[in-house]
């Protein structure tokens, strides 16, 4: 098939995150401005110096089923999970060949993952040590390879147009939808299944992850500790869980009388060329991010009215973004309401951009925009170049079309800004 430029559009939205264990209750939290961020209850965890989590609300085991679940690293589980949801509230019932709406061969996945099966890797590897080489699980290359989730999914559903894997950090997620959504522009596929996951709550990321000065530990006030924009804050806190959306061409969505959340307007990609870790302080990678989604959209600056930041809680990265959009957008920027939904969730890493997808998606949705919490000192460099949404959740314009962006970064330099439009 030759290549086109046909619309793409959001049909279906699934998650299982630290505030729910579907869209429906993550959303609901996001409103309310609820945390998801606890004590760590592990034996382990009394050693670290980071103490806290966002772990998952619902555990896999009450979803998935025994025999299976010991097949799945937890990412893989958290990734079916949120997949199932979405595929079913999208409409499609069954697998792709037995329902007749959706082909096969022009079905994709895109599932990503920062660190892929981690938790799997030391785990095993501990059986090895303390068990020998016979206890160690037959199970356990196709349970750790980063593109399990991805695999998983596209077995769930009949994928045959291509299942796929980007690998970009915290970037993960986001350029997982982005992938996707040019599988469809391109006409590669007519329906994707995309998003991202992650499940690294074990003690050696946060050992490694809190040795490098990344993590928050404020072990004293678990859900004050994510606090994005703050100019106390220091560091995030990781998260867990996942988040994934069917997007399909406009006129196979139409074609079959799908229920039409958003459309998938494109994506910009860039990278910051600087430093494997910290982001480049003034933020211009993110600003060439930025203006590569303009270029390559349709998208008016003034329709974009939300922003999901990626705003991690870190001292330099929230603010750098923020120059970023200030940069491109220039005036434009004092109408877009800025979120930063990792004060709730936590940083799920990889599975950030999908978990956040689906919240930008929603916001767009229902017109409104979740809340920032636990800034109680507003960084004047992050108030003179946005407007946080803080506090309590704010209504987006009610007529007319509206756009939101969707940040994503990662380690490594990557940039993702994802568009999404209403309908």
């Amino acid at each position: 098939m030759s290549p086109t430029n046909r619309t793409v559009v959001v049909t279906g939205i699934g998650a299982t995150t630290p505030l729910g264990g579907d869209a429906a209750s993550t959303w609901e939290g996001l409103i309310a401005g609820k945390s998801g961020v606890k004590p760590l209850e592990q034996d382990w965890a009394a050693e670290q110096a980071v103490r806290i989590a966002a772990q998952i609300a619902v555990e896999p085991s009450e979803v998935i089923p025994r025999p299976q679940a010991r097949k799945l690293d937890r990412s893989a589980q958290f990734a079916l999970i949120a997949a199932q949801e979405a595929w079913k509230d999208a409409g499609f019932e069954a697998r792709a060949g037995d329902d007749t709406s959706v082909d096969p061969d022009r079905l994709g996945a895109v599932i990503a993952s920062g660190i892929g099966g981690v938790t799997t890797l030391l785990d095993q590897y501990d059986v090895l040590k303390e068990k020998g080489v016979r206890r160690v699980s037959p199970h356990t290359v196709p349970m750790l390879m980063p593109n399990s989730p991805s695999a998983n999914v596209g077995l769930l559903v009949g994928a045959r147009a291509g299942v796929h894997t980007p690998v970009s950090a915290c970037a993960s997620g986001a350029e997982a939808i982005g992938y996707a959504i040019e599988m469809i522009r391109t006409g590669r596929a007519d329906v994707v299944v995309a998003g991202g996951t992650e499940a690294a709550i074990h003690p050696l990321p946060i050992a490694a992850f809190g040795n490098m000065m990344a993590m928050s530990k404020n072990n004293e006030d678990p859900q004050g500790a994510s606090r994005p924009y703050d100019a106390g804050r220091d560091g995030f806190v990781l998260g867990e869980g996942a988040g994934v959306i069917v997007l399909e061409s406009a006129e196979h969505a139409s074609a079959r009388g799908a229920r039409v959340y958003a459309e998938a307007v494109g994506q910009g990609i860039s990278a910051d060329a600087h430093d494997i870790v910290q982001p480049e302080p003034e933020g211009r990678g993110i600003a060439h991010a930025l203006q590569n989604l303009l270029d390559r959209t349709d998208l008016d600056p003034a329709e974009i009215v939300h922003v999901n930041a990626h705003a991690t809680s870190t001292p330099a990265g929230d603010v750098a973004e923020l120059k970023a959009l200030r940069k491109v957008f220039g005036d434009d920027t004092d109408h877009m309401a800025v979120s930063a939904t990792k004060s709730m969730t936590g940083h799920l890493l990889g599975g950030a951009g999908g978990v956040e997808s689906v919240a930008t998606v929603l916001a767009l949705y229902h017109r409104v925009a979740p809340p920032t919490i636990n800034v109680e000192n507003l960084d004047p460099e992050a108030e003179a170049n946005a407007d946080i949404v803080r506090g309590e959740a704010r209504k987006l314009p009610v007529e007319g079309r509206i756009a939101a962006l969707n940040d994503s970064f990662g380690f490594g330099g990557h940039n993702v800004v994802l568009a999404f439009r209403t309908v």
